[in-house]
Protein backbone atom coordinates (compact mmCIF):
# COMPACT_ATOMS: atom_id res chain seq x y z
CA UNK A 1 0.00 0.00 0.00
CA UNK A 2 1.16 3.16 -0.61
CA UNK A 3 2.56 5.77 1.83
CA UNK A 4 0.56 8.49 2.50
CA UNK A 5 2.02 11.84 2.23
CA UNK A 6 2.36 14.53 4.06
CA UNK A 7 3.48 18.09 3.25
CA UNK A 8 3.66 19.70 6.64
CA UNK A 9 4.41 17.59 10.34
CA UNK A 10 4.26 19.69 13.65
CA UNK A 11 6.36 16.97 15.51
CA UNK A 12 6.26 17.12 19.76
CA UNK A 13 10.29 17.48 20.12
CA UNK A 14 12.26 17.02 23.34
CA UNK A 15 15.59 16.84 22.10
CA UNK A 16 16.19 13.34 23.49
CA UNK A 17 17.28 10.12 21.24
CA UNK A 18 13.90 9.52 20.00
CA UNK A 19 12.75 12.95 18.67
CA UNK A 20 16.20 13.60 18.28
CA UNK A 21 16.57 11.30 15.23
CA UNK A 22 12.64 11.95 13.87
CA UNK A 23 13.14 14.98 12.11
CA UNK A 24 15.54 13.53 9.81
CA UNK A 25 13.52 10.24 9.53
CA UNK A 26 10.38 12.45 8.77
CA UNK A 27 12.03 14.30 5.84
CA UNK A 28 13.68 11.28 4.76
CA UNK A 29 10.33 9.43 4.31
CA UNK A 30 7.77 11.70 3.63
CA UNK A 31 9.95 14.44 2.54
CA UNK A 32 8.11 17.04 4.35
CA UNK A 33 8.48 20.05 5.95
CA UNK A 34 9.00 19.38 9.54
CA UNK A 35 8.11 21.77 12.85
CA UNK A 36 9.87 21.11 16.04
CA UNK A 37 8.03 22.04 19.17
CA UNK A 38 9.07 21.36 22.27
CA UNK A 39 6.49 22.04 25.28
CA UNK A 40 8.36 23.86 28.42
CA UNK A 41 6.64 22.09 31.24
CA UNK A 42 9.53 22.57 33.67
CA UNK A 43 12.21 20.59 31.72
CA UNK A 44 14.96 23.84 32.83
CA UNK A 45 18.46 23.01 31.27
CA UNK A 46 17.37 19.89 28.86
CA UNK A 47 15.64 22.93 26.79
CA UNK A 48 19.03 24.87 26.05
CA UNK A 49 19.98 24.51 22.35
CA UNK A 50 17.16 22.70 21.48
CA UNK A 51 16.04 25.63 19.06
CA UNK A 52 19.64 25.59 17.12
CA UNK A 53 19.60 21.48 17.35
CA UNK A 54 15.99 21.20 15.75
CA UNK A 55 17.20 23.69 12.77
CA UNK A 56 20.56 21.79 12.53
CA UNK A 57 19.59 19.05 11.75
CA UNK A 58 16.41 19.85 9.81
CA UNK A 59 13.43 21.29 10.99
CA UNK A 60 11.96 24.45 9.04
CA UNK A 61 10.74 25.94 12.43
CA UNK A 62 10.92 25.84 16.28
CA UNK A 63 8.55 26.80 18.89
CA UNK A 64 9.31 26.51 22.58
CA UNK A 65 5.60 26.68 23.85
CA UNK A 66 5.87 27.79 27.78
CA UNK A 67 3.18 25.68 29.52
CA UNK A 68 4.75 26.31 33.34
CA UNK A 69 1.98 27.72 35.29
CA UNK A 70 -0.62 26.50 32.95
CA UNK A 71 0.55 22.81 33.88
CA UNK A 72 0.81 23.61 37.88
CA UNK A 73 -2.62 25.27 37.73
CA UNK A 74 -4.55 23.44 36.04
CA UNK A 75 -2.87 20.07 36.42
CA UNK A 76 -0.57 19.51 39.33
CA UNK A 77 -3.13 21.34 41.35
CA UNK A 78 -5.82 19.58 41.07
CA UNK A 79 -4.34 16.31 41.46
CA UNK A 80 -3.17 17.55 44.70
CA UNK A 81 -6.68 18.38 45.83
CA UNK A 82 -7.85 15.26 44.69
CA UNK A 83 -4.83 13.05 46.36
CA UNK A 84 -4.55 11.22 42.82
CA UNK A 85 -2.03 8.39 43.27
CA UNK A 86 -1.51 5.74 40.64
CA UNK A 87 -1.25 2.55 42.67
CA UNK A 88 -0.59 4.21 45.77
CA UNK A 89 2.52 5.75 44.61
CA UNK A 90 2.88 7.11 41.37
CA UNK A 91 2.17 10.78 41.57
CA UNK A 92 1.66 11.03 37.73
CA UNK A 93 3.79 13.02 36.92
CA UNK A 94 4.98 12.21 33.11
CA UNK A 95 0.95 11.40 32.81
CA UNK A 96 -0.20 15.10 33.84
CA UNK A 97 2.24 16.67 31.72
CA UNK A 98 1.40 14.99 28.65
CA UNK A 99 -2.32 16.64 27.98
CA UNK A 100 -1.28 20.00 28.18
CA UNK A 101 1.53 19.61 25.63
CA UNK A 102 -0.35 17.89 23.07
CA UNK A 103 -2.75 20.80 23.69
CA UNK A 104 0.02 23.30 22.52
CA UNK A 105 1.10 20.67 19.50
CA UNK A 106 -2.87 21.01 18.36
CA UNK A 107 -2.72 24.61 18.47
CA UNK A 108 0.24 24.92 16.56
CA UNK A 109 -0.32 22.17 14.18
CA UNK A 110 -3.95 24.00 13.34
CA UNK A 111 -2.19 27.99 13.75
CA UNK A 112 0.50 26.19 11.15
CA UNK A 113 -1.76 25.10 8.76
CA UNK A 114 0.08 21.49 9.38
CA UNK A 115 -1.61 18.34 7.91
CA UNK A 116 -0.28 15.69 10.85
CA UNK A 117 1.36 15.38 14.53
CA UNK A 118 4.15 13.56 14.90
CA UNK A 119 5.41 12.06 18.04
CA UNK A 120 8.08 9.91 19.54
CA UNK A 121 6.49 7.63 21.58
CA UNK A 122 7.27 4.02 21.91
CA UNK A 123 4.54 1.35 21.23
CA UNK A 124 4.99 -0.12 24.11
CA UNK A 125 4.14 2.51 26.52
CA UNK A 126 1.20 5.07 28.16
CA UNK A 127 2.40 7.89 26.41
CA UNK A 128 1.47 7.35 22.78
CA UNK A 129 -2.30 7.07 24.25
CA UNK A 130 -1.80 10.31 26.36
CA UNK A 131 -0.55 12.24 23.03
CA UNK A 132 -3.38 11.00 21.02
CA UNK A 133 -6.62 10.77 23.05
CA UNK A 134 -5.77 14.94 23.47
CA UNK A 135 -5.11 15.05 19.72
CA UNK A 136 -8.02 13.52 19.01
CA UNK A 137 -10.35 15.13 21.52
CA UNK A 138 -9.16 19.14 20.12
CA UNK A 139 -8.28 17.91 16.31
CA UNK A 140 -10.55 14.97 15.80
CA UNK A 141 -9.32 14.90 12.13
CA UNK A 142 -5.73 15.43 12.57
CA UNK A 143 -3.25 12.94 10.85
CA UNK A 144 -0.78 11.28 13.75
CA UNK A 145 2.78 9.77 12.86
CA UNK A 146 4.00 7.56 15.60
CA UNK A 147 7.55 6.48 13.88
CA UNK A 148 7.96 3.61 16.53
CA UNK A 149 5.21 1.44 15.37
CA UNK A 150 6.28 1.71 11.78
CA UNK A 151 10.17 2.07 11.42
CA UNK A 152 12.81 -0.38 11.09
CA UNK A 153 14.42 0.48 14.73
CA UNK A 154 13.78 -2.06 17.09
CA UNK A 155 15.47 -0.75 20.36
CA UNK A 156 17.43 2.26 21.61
CA UNK A 157 20.62 0.93 20.81
CA UNK A 158 19.67 0.79 16.94
CA UNK A 159 18.25 4.87 17.39
CA UNK A 160 22.01 5.51 18.56
CA UNK A 161 23.73 4.07 14.99
CA UNK A 162 21.16 5.88 13.54
CA UNK A 163 21.79 9.24 14.81
CA UNK A 164 25.50 8.45 14.18
CA UNK A 165 25.34 7.91 11.29
CA UNK A 166 23.86 11.19 9.90
CA UNK A 167 25.89 12.81 12.73
CA UNK A 168 22.95 13.36 15.09
CA UNK A 169 24.17 14.93 17.84
CA UNK A 170 22.98 13.33 21.06
CA UNK A 171 23.88 13.72 24.99
CA UNK A 172 23.55 10.50 26.07
CA UNK A 173 25.47 7.54 25.08
CA UNK A 174 24.89 3.95 25.33
CA UNK A 175 26.20 3.36 29.04
CA UNK A 176 24.04 6.20 30.17
CA UNK A 177 20.96 5.52 28.00
CA UNK A 178 18.31 5.62 30.86
CA UNK A 179 15.13 7.03 29.70
CA UNK A 180 13.80 10.10 31.42
CA UNK A 181 11.26 12.07 31.68
CA UNK A 182 11.67 15.71 33.32
CA UNK A 183 9.42 18.52 34.50
CA UNK A 184 8.72 20.56 37.44
CA UNK A 185 6.74 17.87 39.31
CA UNK A 186 8.77 15.04 38.77
CA UNK A 187 11.98 13.23 37.24
CA UNK A 188 11.20 9.49 35.82
CA UNK A 189 14.24 6.79 35.21
CA UNK A 190 13.72 3.73 33.52
CA UNK A 191 15.54 1.20 31.52
CA UNK A 192 19.04 -0.25 31.94
CA UNK A 193 19.61 -2.19 35.15
CA UNK A 194 16.25 -1.20 35.93
CA UNK A 195 14.89 -3.41 34.20
CA UNK A 196 15.56 -5.99 36.49
CA UNK A 197 13.15 -5.91 39.46
CA UNK A 198 15.97 -7.68 41.39
CA UNK A 199 18.25 -4.97 41.01
CA UNK A 200 18.38 -2.02 43.30
CA UNK A 201 18.49 1.37 41.88
CA UNK A 202 22.11 3.08 41.72
CA UNK A 203 20.55 6.39 43.73
CA UNK A 204 23.79 8.18 43.73
CA UNK A 205 23.88 7.40 40.42
CA UNK A 206 20.96 7.98 38.47
CA UNK A 207 19.27 10.61 41.54
CA UNK A 208 19.14 14.30 40.07
CA UNK A 209 16.26 16.28 42.08
CA UNK A 210 18.12 15.58 45.56
CA UNK A 211 19.95 13.00 47.56
CA UNK A 212 19.31 9.30 48.56
CA UNK A 213 18.27 9.45 52.51
CA UNK A 214 21.82 8.31 53.54
CA UNK A 215 23.34 11.85 52.23
CA UNK A 216 20.53 13.93 53.75
CA UNK A 217 21.59 16.27 56.78
CA UNK A 218 21.88 14.66 59.78
CA UNK A 219 19.54 17.49 60.87
CA UNK A 220 15.97 17.84 60.52
CA UNK A 221 14.44 20.59 58.66
CA UNK A 222 10.77 21.79 59.36
CA UNK A 223 8.66 23.07 56.71
CA UNK A 224 4.88 24.94 56.87
CA UNK A 225 2.47 25.17 54.14
CA UNK A 226 -0.54 27.26 53.93
CA UNK A 227 -3.28 25.98 51.22
CA UNK A 228 -6.91 28.38 50.19
CA UNK A 229 -9.72 25.95 49.07
CA UNK A 230 -7.34 23.49 48.98
CA UNK A 231 -4.47 24.65 46.48
CA UNK A 232 -0.87 25.86 48.38
CA UNK A 233 -0.35 29.71 48.26
CA UNK A 234 2.49 29.99 50.08
CA UNK A 235 5.91 28.32 51.71
CA UNK A 236 7.42 28.79 55.59
CA UNK A 237 4.94 31.93 55.22
CA UNK A 238 6.25 33.41 51.74
CA UNK A 239 3.46 33.70 49.52
CA UNK A 240 4.78 32.08 46.19
CA UNK A 241 3.23 32.06 42.46
CA UNK A 242 2.59 28.30 41.51
CA UNK A 243 5.80 27.60 40.03
CA UNK A 244 7.71 29.31 42.61
CA UNK A 245 6.03 27.21 45.00
CA UNK A 246 6.31 23.59 43.11
CA UNK A 247 9.60 24.67 42.95
CA UNK A 248 11.12 25.79 46.68
CA UNK A 249 9.96 22.53 47.74
CA UNK A 250 11.18 20.73 45.38
CA UNK A 251 14.47 22.21 46.77
CA UNK A 252 13.95 21.54 49.72
CA UNK A 253 12.63 17.80 49.76
CA UNK A 254 15.16 17.32 47.55
CA UNK A 255 18.03 18.40 49.85
CA UNK A 256 16.21 15.43 52.80
CA UNK A 257 16.04 12.77 50.69
CA UNK A 258 11.91 13.15 50.12
CA UNK A 259 9.88 11.60 47.84
CA UNK A 260 11.93 8.81 45.89
CA UNK A 261 9.76 5.92 44.58
CA UNK A 262 10.34 2.55 43.14
CA UNK A 263 8.03 0.98 41.98
CA UNK A 264 6.75 -1.71 39.26
CA UNK A 265 3.32 -0.11 37.91
CA UNK A 266 0.92 -1.87 35.20
CA UNK A 267 0.95 -0.13 32.03
CA UNK A 268 -2.14 0.79 30.46
CA UNK A 269 -0.99 -1.52 27.30
CA UNK A 270 -1.11 -4.02 29.36
CA UNK A 271 2.67 -5.40 30.81
CA UNK A 272 4.14 -4.34 33.75
CA UNK A 273 7.06 -1.75 33.99
CA UNK A 274 9.97 -1.16 36.72
CA UNK A 275 11.03 2.91 37.79
CA UNK A 276 12.14 5.13 39.91
CA UNK A 277 10.44 8.04 40.42
CA UNK A 278 11.84 11.75 41.91
CA UNK A 279 8.96 13.55 43.18
CA UNK A 280 10.21 15.39 46.54
CA UNK A 281 8.19 18.72 46.33
CA UNK A 282 5.05 16.93 45.56
CA UNK A 283 5.41 14.39 48.51
CA UNK A 284 5.62 16.71 50.41
CA UNK A 285 2.26 18.75 49.07
CA UNK A 286 0.26 15.73 49.10
CA UNK A 287 1.36 14.78 52.51
CA UNK A 288 0.72 18.88 53.81
CA UNK A 289 -2.27 18.70 51.91
CA UNK A 290 -3.66 15.33 53.42
CA UNK A 291 -2.48 16.68 57.01
CA UNK A 292 -5.24 19.72 56.19
CA UNK A 293 -8.06 17.80 54.69
CA UNK A 294 -8.06 15.56 58.44
CA UNK A 295 -9.34 18.63 60.39
CA UNK A 296 -11.35 20.40 57.47
CA UNK A 297 -13.46 17.49 55.95
CA UNK A 298 -16.95 15.82 57.37
CA UNK A 299 -16.03 12.13 57.27
CA UNK A 300 -18.56 10.67 55.18
CA UNK A 301 -16.89 12.90 52.26
CA UNK A 302 -13.53 12.33 53.52
CA UNK A 303 -14.01 8.64 52.61
CA UNK A 304 -16.02 9.35 49.39
CA UNK A 305 -13.42 11.41 48.01
CA UNK A 306 -11.07 8.62 48.30
CA UNK A 307 -12.74 6.60 46.28
CA UNK A 308 -12.85 9.69 43.63
CA UNK A 309 -9.09 9.55 44.31
CA UNK A 310 -8.40 5.97 43.04
CA UNK A 311 -10.54 6.68 39.70
CA UNK A 312 -9.47 9.71 38.83
CA UNK A 313 -5.34 8.82 38.89
CA UNK A 314 -6.53 5.27 36.66
CA UNK A 315 -8.29 7.88 34.10
CA UNK A 316 -5.53 10.50 34.45
CA UNK A 317 -2.78 7.89 33.71
CA UNK A 318 -4.88 6.53 30.75
CA UNK A 319 -4.56 9.63 29.33
CA UNK A 320 -8.38 10.74 29.69
CA UNK A 321 -7.94 14.55 30.80
CA UNK A 322 -10.25 15.84 28.57
CA UNK A 323 -13.57 13.76 28.89
CA UNK A 324 -16.84 14.13 30.66
CA UNK A 325 -16.00 11.62 33.20
CA UNK A 326 -12.71 14.18 34.22
CA UNK A 327 -14.44 17.41 34.07
CA UNK A 328 -17.31 15.53 36.24
CA UNK A 329 -14.75 13.97 39.00
CA UNK A 330 -12.64 17.55 38.80
CA UNK A 331 -16.10 19.45 39.82
CA UNK A 332 -16.68 17.32 42.69
CA UNK A 333 -13.37 17.75 44.05
CA UNK A 334 -13.10 21.73 43.98
CA UNK A 335 -16.37 21.58 45.93
CA UNK A 336 -15.00 19.23 48.88
CA UNK A 337 -12.29 21.83 49.23
CA UNK A 338 -14.04 25.05 50.16
CA UNK A 339 -13.49 24.72 53.68
CA UNK A 340 -9.93 23.59 53.26
CA UNK A 341 -7.99 26.49 54.75
CA UNK A 342 -5.06 26.59 56.86
CA UNK A 343 -1.74 25.72 57.24
CA UNK A 344 0.76 22.64 57.77
CA UNK A 345 3.69 22.09 59.52
CA UNK A 346 5.93 19.05 58.64
CA UNK A 347 9.55 17.86 59.65
CA UNK A 348 11.43 16.26 56.91
CA UNK A 349 14.43 14.06 57.95
CA UNK A 350 16.01 11.67 56.10
CA UNK A 351 13.39 10.89 52.83
CA UNK A 352 11.05 10.70 55.79
CA UNK A 353 7.78 13.01 56.39
CA UNK A 354 6.09 13.56 59.89
CA UNK A 355 3.48 16.02 61.01
CA UNK A 356 4.48 18.78 63.25
CA UNK A 357 1.46 20.69 63.47
CA UNK A 358 -1.97 21.67 61.50
CA UNK A 359 -4.27 25.07 62.10
CA UNK A 360 -7.41 25.93 60.21
CA UNK A 361 -9.92 28.56 60.40
CA UNK A 362 -12.22 26.34 59.37
CA UNK A 363 -11.29 23.11 61.29
CA UNK A 364 -13.79 20.77 62.69
CA UNK A 365 -11.95 19.36 65.43
CA UNK A 366 -13.30 20.10 68.63
CA UNK A 367 -10.52 19.73 71.40
CA UNK A 368 -13.27 20.06 74.07
CA UNK A 369 -15.57 17.26 72.41
CA UNK A 370 -12.63 14.98 71.83
CA UNK A 371 -10.70 15.15 75.27
CA UNK A 372 -10.87 12.69 77.40
CA UNK A 373 -11.48 15.49 80.11
CA UNK A 374 -15.43 16.46 81.10
CA UNK A 375 -16.84 18.10 78.51
CA UNK A 376 -20.52 19.44 77.94
CA UNK A 377 -21.07 19.01 74.78
CA UNK A 378 -20.95 14.48 74.76
CA UNK A 379 -22.91 12.73 77.16
CA UNK A 380 -21.17 9.15 77.15
CA UNK A 381 -23.95 7.41 78.43
CA UNK A 382 -25.96 7.96 74.94
CA UNK A 383 -23.02 6.27 72.97
CA UNK A 384 -25.22 3.03 74.84
CA UNK A 385 -27.70 2.84 73.11
CA UNK A 386 -26.18 3.92 70.11
CA UNK A 387 -23.94 0.79 70.23
CA UNK A 388 -27.43 -1.22 71.31
CA UNK A 389 -28.86 0.26 67.77
CA UNK A 390 -26.08 -0.48 66.28
CA UNK A 391 -25.22 -3.44 66.88
CA UNK A 392 -28.64 -4.88 66.72
CA UNK A 393 -28.28 -6.78 63.15
CA UNK A 394 -25.38 -8.82 64.90
CA UNK A 395 -27.14 -9.44 68.18
CA UNK A 396 -30.30 -10.91 66.39
CA UNK A 397 -28.08 -13.49 63.91
CA UNK A 398 -26.35 -13.98 66.90
CA UNK A 399 -29.46 -15.13 69.03
CA UNK A 400 -31.31 -16.52 65.67
CA UNK A 401 -28.09 -18.87 65.57
CA UNK A 402 -28.31 -19.85 68.81
CA UNK A 403 -32.17 -21.23 68.35
CA UNK A 404 -31.05 -22.77 65.13
CA UNK A 405 -28.83 -24.69 67.26
CA UNK A 406 -30.62 -25.88 70.19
Amino acid sequence: MEKKQYKKVVLAYSGGLDTSIIISWLKENYGCEVIAVAGDVGQADELEGLEEKAIATGASKFYCADCKEEFVKDFIFPAVKAHALYEGKYLLGTSLARPIIAKKLVDIAIAEGADAICHGCTGKGNDQVRFELTIKAFAPTMDIIAPWRTWELKSREDEIEYAEARNIPLKINRETNYSKDKNLWHLSHEGLDLEDPSNEPLYDKILEMGVSPEKAPDQAEYVTVSFEKGEPVAVNGEALDPVSLILKLNEIGGKHGVGIIDMVENRLVGMKSRGVYETPGGTILYAAHQNLEEITIDKETQHFKQQIALKLADILYNGQWYTPLTEALLAFINESQKNVNGEVKLKLYKGNIMGAGVTSPDTLYSEQTASFGEDEDYNQMDAQGFINLYGLPMKVKALLEQQRNK
